[in-house]
């Protein structure tokens, strides 16, 4: 057989992987391919499987307990890990490793597409109905979820970062940002008792695009749950949005087009944090983690994000802090 491994960094590793896995998986391993760090694709000749690399066995468990109970109480668009050894778990020193039945894919899915913005939003809504029924099975194995001391350390962390943002952003749009920032999270704290009063559930944490994916029959799957937590019901909405504004034109009676949002815009809290600008932030804080200030294309997607959509956004807070004042204390 002619074992393959398609380009990756450190070859010595990949190679012991793929000698691993094929002495303990109970199918052929023609090709090893990586998708990105930690997940591979492998081509058996006849199916394809993806590979997910933990970094504790305790991670990789509550993966697969996760999406079962998803799939026993009927939500079947999740990625679902098999047991394809007799051999558990699968180690190879370094990670244990997870095997998944590989999506084949269809369409791309994306944000541009209102059709598609729907169909993630209804997903993520079926998504919920379940995931809310088995929540309880996993309060004590999953971190519980806190936006306002997540924003407030994301906050903390752009602001000792302006000495670089300053290169490339002006003064006064700074002090804006965190103007927005603290009204954001000054009005949340007041609002505590909404976000106490939402239904709990088993966050998805990360409704990024990427992680929507349309299979080759046009059903539109959720995958990557890494990033699973308990918390209140409306901050996986309260992402979607913000993942979705850029693509409405930063609008609140746009997002009112969407039933499952619809309701939300008329409670104070979730205006409030509709405010926070949390992309601005974590891309910023991102590129000066990574240092990456001297990549010409990383710093002109930015800016575009930041000075970019300056106006639209700010007519947004606008629009925000005007819907916040109408409604009563």
């Amino acid at each position: 057989m002619n074992l393959m491994v398609k380009s990756w960094g450190d070859d010595s590793y990949c190679n012991r992987l793929l000698s691993y896995l094929r002495q303990i998986l109970p199918f052929p391993v023609k090709e090893l391919s990586p998708v990105r760090n930690n997940v591979m694709l492998i081509d058996t000749g006849q199916d394809m499987y993806v590979v997910k690399g933990y970094s504790s066995y305790q991670r990789l468990k509550i993966q697969e307990a996760f999406t079962s109970s998803l799939k026993k109480e009927g939500f079947d668009s999740a990625c679902s890990f098999e047991t394809v050894s007799s051999v558990q778990p699968l180690y190879d020193g370094m990670y244990y490793y997870g095997v998944m039945k590989y999506i084949v894919p269809g369409d791309s899915f994306s944000y541009h597409d209102e059709a598609d913005r729907s169909a993630g939003l209804e997903l993520l809504c079926r998504y919920h109905q379940t995931a809310a029924k088995v929540a309880g099975r996993y309060d004590r194995v999953l971190p519980r979820f806190s936006q306002i001391e997540k924003w407030r350390e994301r906050a903390a962390l752009f602001l000792n970062n302006q000495p670089v943002v300053k290169f490339f952003v002006q003064k006064e749009m700074i002090e804006e940002l965190m103007g927005w920032a603290d009204w954001s999270l000054k009005g949340m704290e007041r609002e505590k008792a909404f976000f106490e009063a939402e239904n709990e559930t088993v966050l998805h944490g990360d409704v990024a695009h990427h992680n929507f994916l349309r299979d080759e029959n046009g059903k539109v799957h959720l995958i990557d749950f890494d990033l699973i937590s308990i918390g209140a019901v409306c901050m996986d909405y309260l992402q979607y949005a913000n993942r979705i504004l850029p693509f409405i034109g930063w609008s609140a009676e746009a997002l009112r087009e969407y039933d499952v949002l619809s309701p939300y815009l008329s409670k104070k809290g979730f205006i409030f944090a509709l405010a926070f600008p949390s992309d601005i932030f974590r891309e910023w804080n991102r590129l000066v983690r990574e240092r990456t200030y001297n990549d010409p294309y990383k710093t002109r997607q930015l800016l575009d994000m930041t000075a970019g959509q300056f106006t639209e956004r700010k007519a947004f807070i606008k629009e925000l802090m005007d819907l916040a004042n109408d409604l009563p204390d």
